[in-house]
């Protein structure tokens, strides 16, 4: 199944979207509606919370008072963390239970509130932040919840600020204007994306652009990079694998196609061909059939072999390769990363190339090709380079 974080700020209309998806057929886990679950009178949190701040914390009706509880872990540190330890883990239990009994073809949006404070975005498929302007957001809180002005500004500034959550985000949905338009943009989200995804991780697809389009510079293909890679460990944990940035898009001021490379290093491809295959399957990253291989440098040392595995996202084409440490491919990858990034003529012709061939050979395979020749000479312009500057992998 696709697993979707869904965050955005108080007042952001984040609920609304999360009601929306809900009746395009989205299996919607509320973890505002868990958290008072696991505290309710007879559960376990409760008792377990009492315990620890004693009667203090409970209205006349032996019901939590969150104002209560509220007042007393505000600004203490050590009484959060207590309490976060209390009822975190039976949020993350409960919310596991309700995923583990949707359908194997479902679309699971976790509403989280503070998925981006309490670091959860690496452990979805795509997370959907909702954005709105502050200005907006207090006008909502004030007139649909009836919160002072002073409550609303103060809940705003204890949550993550609008560049935190939109350098966690994949999509941002953005809801200043009408409910109509919101519902479209959720709509077209469904309907574009999350379908399509669902499928291909289902099916073990991968999302694979046929044409060459060049695009950019985009200046948050290195943001966009760490998103993917923090889903990637967290797909490989308690492995802890090196993943770098690697091709065009890891290149500053390089246009490309709009597909993010990644190296996976390994110490064998056997690992590669073991479970590590399937977790990064499930994590979105299916693995492309067949043999592959990079062509060596200089030509006729025989293949360099690799196993590559896809991005089943189709708003964001990403291609992995897993490589063994030290192996030539693997060296030959980071070395044309960090010369191209250190000399500007050899960026300018590249990118000159690249321009050419995109228009004369917009197929991917044979674009690829295209690009050998050059790449056999500055494969010597590389290794002279890194033999002057002492560059090592």
């Amino acid at each position: 199944m696709l697993m979707v974080g869904l965050t955005g700020g108080i007042g952001s209309g984040k609920s609304a979207v999360s009601t929306r998806l809900a009746e395009r057929g989205a299996v919607v886990i509320d973890a505002d509606r868990i958290a008072r679950e696991v505290v309710a009178p007879g559960s376990e949190g409760l008792a377990e919370i009492v315990a620890t701040f004693g009667d203090r914390v409970l209205d006349a009706g032996g019901a939590l008072d969150r104002a209560a509880l509220g007042a007393v872990v505000f600004g203490d540190e050590v009484a959060r963390r207590r309490l976060e330890a209390i009822t975190h883990p039976r949020v993350r239990a409960r919310t596991a239970e309700l995923a583990a009994a949707a359908p194997s073809d479902a679309v699971v949006v976790n509403d989280v509130p503070l998925l981006v404070e309490v670091g959860l975005a690496p452990t979805y498929h795509l997370v959907v932040v909702v954005q709105a302007a502050v200005a907006t957001r207090l006008e909502r809180l004030e007139r649909d919840r009836g919160m002072p002005r002073a409550e609303a500004e103060r809940r705003i500034a204890a949550q993550a600020d609008d560049a935190r959550r939109r350098a966690a985000a994949d999509v941002v949905l953005s809801n200043d204007g009408t409910l109509d338009e919101l519902h479209a943009a959720v709509d077209a989200l469904w309907r574009d994306r999350l379908l399509p995804y669902e499928r291909n991780v289902r099916e073990g697809r991968v999302a694979r652009p046929e044409r060459v389009v060049l695009t950019g510079p985009d200046p948050t293909w290195p943001q966009q990079y760490a998103r993917l890679a923090a889903r990637i460990r967290h797909a490989v944990a308690p492995a802890d694998l090196r993943v770098d940035h690697i091709g065009s898009t890891a290149v500053p001021g390089l246009a490309a196609k709009d597909v993010i490379d990644i190296q996976v290093t390994v110490s064998s491809l056997d690992e590669a061909d073991g479970p590590l295959a399937d977790r990064l399957a499930r994590a979105g990253f299916p693995r492309l059939p067949g043999d592959w291989w990079d062509n060596p440098r200089p030509a006729g040392n025989g293949r360099w072999a690799k196993r590559l595995h896809g991005s089943a996202d189709p708003g964001r084409p990403a291609y992995l390769h897993l490589r063994v440490a030290d192996s030539p491919g693997w060296r030959y990858a980071l070395l044309m990363r960090d010369h191209l990034r250190a000399d500007p003529d050899q960026r300018a012709a590249y990118l000159l190339l690249k321009r050419e061939l995109a228009a004369s050979a917009p197929d991917s395979g044979a674009y690829a090709t295209a690009k050998d020749p050059w790449f056999d000479e500055e494969h010597l312009r590389a290794e002279e380079w890194a033999a002057q500057t002492g560059w090592r992998p």
